[in-house]
Formats: structure tokens, C-alpha cells, sequence
């Protein structure tokens, strides 16, 4: 049974960002250094890994959070979270619709690793994932009752592909009982997924290109996730629910004895490349694609000053502020306005 305080400590949990909020600030002209090479929205850099000694950068409140990644690392956006003999342990009841927990930083480009145990019930997913604010998507998911088993995926600003181009990994050792290390490697070019140190899946850009000659490949700053969510309950799709491993037995021996389904998340890597962290501020508005297949699609990314927090909450501080603020207001203005016209 996990024990039902909320994290005291996580000793063992590597994250992308120091323990003490480094000084170092970034822009959009300004990258950060090798060091610290993950900028936040609020433009404060961060070291590639962290090991907690308590709660105290994990916010579980995230109506507080004003966006100041400075204070805080990860943000509980829902659920719950408890400790587990060190372990992060996100829990689902019947009640609370599962727990997701955030990153405040931003990668662009990176490897991203967690040590994890999955759930073991139809109906409950384990996810490990990165999202962007425009819905790029890399993911491991790991669902219901498929123990032995881990699915990879990836998605490009929502667009669900037909047919799906998600991959299943298949003959692991119990994913409930073992813990495994299951790796993002998330490169401008590639993208590589692999379980224990063994690469079982690489994803080319090149591969990825429709008919008009845009990519379909995940290429904007994203938040690192985990989270736990019930798939097999009313109002699911029929295909989500079947996916899952079916309808969530509330009466399970498991949820009875615990009083919640569980995931445990033991540890998590991530770095940074380098060469990209000048992009990893999330204040984007759009992105303009030029050239075709064979003249590189990479977009151009558009900084304002918008407000892209977890949850609305707070303001953002400009990136830039007087004239330079009036002239990318203006240029972004003239930007957005040819390519409504090319549209």
C-alpha cells in the first residue's frame, strides 16, 4: 500500500533543473549556457538534472503558480501525488480523474529518461510524454493491463495520423513489478525511442513529409509529463476504452486494498541540446513554414509576449520591453499578416 502523505522527499529523482534557481537568465537572443541549458517562460536557465530533498519545488497547488519557474520545477495539474519509499507515486481514485505533473521548463531538442513503474488495471494509462503549447507530442503510454508491453508514439499539432503511427514494444519484463528506463530522444532530425538502454524505434523527419511538404514531426518546445488517467470510463470512445485493456474495475482487490490505482515514477534524466536551448521559451504564437521538401521545412518560431502558463494563471513579463517591444509587436503583426494573405 503507498503510504498517503503527499512527497516529503524524492531522493533519487534526477529532473532537468537545479535545486537552487540558478541566476542565469535567457531570451530569444539570448541562449542559455551549456551548463544550464533549459530556459523557462520567465527566462530563468536551469541545469540538466536535479535530485530533490523535499517538496519544496514540486507545487501541488497549481492555482498558485504564476509562471516563475525559478521557484518551482514541476507543477501537479491534477490528482494527486504522494511519496513511496522515494518514489513519486501519481494516483487515480474514482474521484479525482487522475494526476498529471508538469515540468515549468521548456526542452527543445534533448534526451529525456524516467525510471518508472506502470499501472497494471484495464482502463488505466501510464503515460511519460512531452507536450507543446501547440500540441506536438511525443509520448510512452502504457496501457491498462498490457504489462509487458510499451507503446510509442508521436503526433504533430494535434493532427491525429490514419493510420495511427504509434508502435507497440512487446516482451518486456512486468512493467508494475520491474522498473524500466524508457528514453526520449527528441533531436532536430531523428527521433529515437529505446527501453533499458536498447533503442527499439527510430523516427526520421525525412520519413514524415505529406504531399504539400511539411514535415508532420514533432519540432516545437515542449514540457516534459507524466501522469496516470482513467481511459475506460463513460463517455470514452469505444476504441480508447478497448485500447486501454476495457472499463475500470472499480471493485479491483488492488483499488480496495489502496484506496487508488498507482504509478511510480523512480527517477528522470533530462538534457538539454544546447544548440537549440535559445528556442526553449514557450511564448509562441506561430509558425510560418517556407520551402518544401527538398529546401528544409524547419519553421520559423514567433516570440510575443503572450501568457502560456500551466493554467492561465499570473502574467508573463515581456521578453522584450520598449522599443524592442513596440518592434516585435510591429513584426509580428506584419508576419502574421503576410502569411494570413499566403494562406
Amino acid at each position: 500500500m503507498i503510504p498517503t502523505i503527499l512527497v516529503a522527499s524524492l531522493p533519487a529523482f534526477l529532473a532537468v533543473f537545479a535545486g537552487i534557481a540558478e541566476a542565469t537568465t535567457c531570451n530569444v537572443t539570448t541562449p542559455c549556457p551549456a551548463s544550464a541549458p533549459c530556459c523557462s517562460e520567465f527566462g530563468f536557465c536551469g541545469t540538466d538534472h536535479l535530485t530533490f530533498a523535499d517538496q519544496s519545488r514540486i507545487l501541488s497547488n497549481h492555482t498558485l503558480f504564476d509562471g516563475n519557474s525559478s521557484e518551482y520545477d514541476w507543477v501537479v495539474e491534477g490528482g494527486n501525488i504522494q511519496n513511496s519509499n522515494g518514489d513519486l507515486a501519481l494516483t487515480l481514485t474514482e474521484t479525482n480523474g487522475g494526476t498529471r505533473i508538469s515540468t515549468t521548463r521548456y526542452v527543445h531538442y534533448g534526451t529525456i529518461t524516467a525510471k518508472l513503474k506502470t499501472g497494471r488495471w484495464g482502463g488505466v494509462v501510464t503515460a511519460f510524454i512531452t507536450m507543446s503549447d501547440i500540441k506536438d507530442e511525443i509520448d510512452w503510454e502504457f496501457p491498462g493491463a498490457a504489462t509487458t508491453e510499451a507503446q510509442s508514439n508521436y503526433f504533430w499539432q494535434g493532427v491525429i495520423p490514419t493510420p495511427s503511427v504509434g508502435e507497440t514494444h512487446r516482451d518486456l519484463t512486468d512493467t508494475f513489478s520491474n522498473y524500466h528506463d524508457y528514453t526520449i530522444d527528441w533531436q532536430p532530425e531523428t527521433l529515437t525511442f529505446s527501453i533499458d538502454g536498447s533503442v527499439v524505434r527510430t523516427v526520421r523527419k525525412s520519413e514524415t513529409f505529406d504531399s504539400a511538404g511539411i514535415a508532420h514531426y514533432p519540432v516545437t518546445p515542449s514540457r516534459v509529463q507524466f501522469s496516470i488517467w482513467p481511459a475506460g470510463i463513460a463517455g470514452s470512445a469505444q476504441g480508447t476504452v478497448d485500447w486501454a485493456g476495457g472499463m475500470i474495475d472499480w471493485n479491483n482487490a488492488d483499488y480496495k486494498a489502496a484506496g487508488q490505482f498507482y504509478a511510480l515514477v523512480r527517477e528522470v534524466s533530462i538534457k538539454c541540446t544546447n544548440a537549440q536551448a535559445v528556442s526553449a521559451t514557450s511564448n509562441i504564437t506561430s509558425y510560418i513554414y517556407s520551402g518544401s521538401k527538398n529546401t528544409s521545412t524547419t519553421p520559423t518560431i514567433v516570440y510575443s509576449n503572450r501568457s502560456t502558463l500551466l493554467n492561465g494563471a499570473g502574467s508573463l513579463s515581456p521578453i522584450v520591453g520598449g522599443v524592442g517591444g513596440t518592434m516585435l509587436a510591429l513584426a509580428l503583426g506584419l508576419l502574421l499578416g503576410a502569411n494570413a494573405l499566403l494562406l
